[in-house]
């Protein structure tokens, strides 16, 4: 299985809901970069995405974008294989 990391917060409920989710469809660890308790982290992620919000979700080296995104893209079908690697 592909690895998952995801930039988040403590308190959004996008990612609480994308964290279900990849739960799921059998993921069972997310790398979780917290942009709340790092602010050098956000920039980051600014940097690697172009968008200031979270989740921002990286599947391997993919980058799917935020909650909204994941769940389009399992809706399509596209999550199982991206995970599978």
């Amino acid at each position: 299985m592909s690895s998952v990391r995801m930039y988040t917060t403590q308190i959004c409920p996008y990612c609480l809901r994308a964290k279900s989710l990849l739960k799921q469809r059998g993921v069972e660890r997310i790398e979780e970069i917290r942009v709340d308790q790092d602010p050098s982290q956000r920039d980051a992620m600014i940097a690697l995405t172009g968008r200031r919000t979270v989740p921002q979700i990286f599947i391997g080296e993919t980058h799917v974008g935020g909650c909204d995104d994941l769940i389009a893209l399992d809706q399509r079908g596209g999550l199982a294989a991206l995970l599978a690697g």
